[in-house]
């Protein structure tokens, strides 16, 4: 690696790593494991690119910290899965930003994820049902192989764009070689997304957080890192074993 690489692979470490202390000082431990991971490879690029003896020292020492912080979270999630008592709460804030589909839910998209359930009375109209593309958008991203995503939501009588929508996106997914299962309820009221890895996200509004943009033209209206939201809590849970539908 060219040492000029380095100041910008450094102050990248520098911003994960930052993260990752602040989600672990909210108690936020799975995506802080994941920040400490990404900061700490970063960190070893940095390491493998610095010729400094003294340097190389103080790196080393910042590894091996960040490394022993990571394996005591990891060993905590662990323990909390193993006992069924995983429980993570996220209050996004009205107005807030930071918090797209990607943001809030890879975390959780590790660790063998192939099946996804998703169960949100409101993917009716024209703006939810985007919302629900950029879901399964996240979802093909993700380096987890995800083959099938079922989802179940009260039915819109009243127009059929609803189901024309749905039926193009089904259509659009499998080219991507993913199945989509449509369930429709007149009774669903709970809002849940499950993962067949074991977890569980409850959020407050479904995946409908996010505030209309204030114009076509304005930041935030493609980047929903940048998009304000709506007030909600996410709570975070996990089990071992995950209902199937």
């Amino acid at each position: 690696m060219a040492q000029d690489f380095l100041p910008g692979m450094e102050s990248s470490a520098i911003s994960v790593l930052k993260r990752a202390v602040e989600l672990d000082t909210s108690s936020r431990f799975q995506e802080a494991l994941v920040c400490y991971q990404e900061g700490i490879q970063l960190l070893m690029h940095v390491l493998k690119a610095v010729k400094d003896d003294s340097k190389k020292g103080h790196y080393r020492e910042k590894i091996k910290g960040y490394m022993d912080r990571a394996e005591q979270i990891k060993d905590h999630v662990n323990k909390l899965k193993e006992e069924g008592k995983y429980h993570e709460q996220i209050k996004i804030a009205d107005s807030s930003i930071g918090f797209s589909y990607e943001s809030l839910f890879k975390p959780y998209t590790r660790d063998g994820l192939t099946e996804v359930w998703v169960e949100d009375a409101y993917v009716r109209h024209v703006h939810q049902l985007y919302n629900f593309l950029r879901f399964c958008e996240m979802l093909l991203k993700c380096p987890c192989k995800v083959k099938t995503i079922h989802l179940l939501t009260s039915q819109d009588e009243n127009s059929s764009q609803q189901t024309s929508a749905l039926a193009e996106i089904k259509q659009s997914l499998q080219s991507q070689n993913v199945c989509l299962d449509i369930q429709y309820s007149s009774t669903i009221h709970d809002r849940e997304i499950r993962f067949d890895n074991g977890w569980i996200i409850k959020i407050g509004r479904g995946l409908d957080y996010f505030k209309k943009p204030k114009g076509r033209f304005s930041v935030g209206y493609c980047d929903y890192d940048l998009r304000e939201c709506h007030e909600t809590t996410v709570d975070i849970f996990h089990t071992k074993h995950t209902k199937k539908a």
